[in-house]
């Protein structure tokens, strides 16, 4: 059973003034920690639960700072990677001593009230934008009663609320919690295979897709099945056609693309873990463009096929 601690998440960022990750100008909210463990991760830092330290090299000037504030000789200026990860108790106290931002202290807990006032601040923005706030992460499904007061706060001030979501959550508490406050849910299918699913994310897809045919069932107007592109993992057309076969199944009226970002990458290399063994290399504009005109054709096509 979870704690009190536990059930009140850590967050990662909240990042005003978006326009992506939903309609309009948005503020969008990373939840820490997630059930998954996706090779290509764009987050890296959302995945655990817990608070992390991370070490950005290109921003330490190595002026010994941290060293002297650290009670349990975790920082060594010796050592590359500057942290010895098995000393660290992730206290705070180097970060608060680093003067350039080269250690960064990733997670931090916000009281409900704290978090929807500063979403507040920009409510004029959204009314007129047309724009909200989106739910992200990690994977925020992990907090239902959280994202329920938080909800509730910002749906009596008329805020439009998006959720991003793996997928990989316990339905029940999913729909009778969190679902009555969102508006948009942007639901992310990555591989069709279950155990190509299991290879690269650490799971396979039995509740994710079971979740989905759930939720399209009672709330398909709000939910938008989307695709990664993940050069040589989601993007072969055996994959993506299989995808849309089981959404066209499971009642989804489209289906979308994602581009992918390799970015996650340093930031896995700055919390102290092993590059990802994935792809370094964006889609560039013309690759991505034919792999959306044939995705767009090879969807009209299936659709087609079911009608008839």
């Amino acid at each position: 059973m979870m704690t009190s601690e536990q059930r009140q998440p850590l967050i990662v960022d909240v990042k005003r003034h978006c326009l992506a990750d939903g309609p309009g100008i948005r503020s969008v909210v990373f939840f820490k920690g997630c059930p998954l463990r996706c090779t290509f991760c764009h987050n890296p830092e959302t995945q655990h639960r817990e608070v992390e330290i991370a070490f950005r090299a290109h921003r330490c000037i190595a002026c010994g700072c941290c060293a002297e504030a650290c009670g349990h000789g975790a920082i060594d200026l010796s050592c590359r990677s500057r942290i010895h990860r098995s000393l660290c108790q992730r206290c705070g106290e180097c970060t608060q001593a680093c003067p350039s931002g080269a250690l960064m202290h990733v997670g931090r807990r916000y009281e409900v009230e704290e978090l929807a006032e500063i979403l507040l601040r920009d409510q004029r923005f959204y009314f007129h934008s047309g724009g909200g706030v989106t739910f992200s992460g990690g994977e925020c499904t992990m907090y239902p009663d959280y994202l329920s007061k938080l909800g509730a706060v910002l749906k009596a001030n008329e805020v439009h609320i998006a959720l991003e979501t793996c997928g990989e959550f316990e339905f029940e508490s999913f729909r009778d919690r969190v679902l009555p406050y969102i508006d948009l849910v942007y639901y992310d299918v990555k591989l069709a295979d279950p155990e190509r699913h299991r290879e690269i994310t650490g799971r396979t897809n039995d509740r994710i897709l079971a979740n989905l045919r759930r939720l399209l069932a009672m709330a398909d107007g709000c939910v938008q099945p989307r695709v990664p592109l993940i050069p040589d993992v989601t993007d072969d057309p055996e994959n993506l056609t299989a995808i849309v076969d089981t959404l066209l199944e499971a009642g989804a009226a489209e289906v979308t693309l994602l581009p992918y970002n390799p970015l996650g990458q340093d930031m896995a290399v700055n919390l102290g873990r092993p590059r990802p063994r994935c792809s370094q290399r964006f889609v560039n504009a013309e690759e991505e463009n034919r792999l959306r005109v044939w995705f767009e054709s090879m969807v009209q096509t299936r659709r087609r096929r079911r009608v008839s």
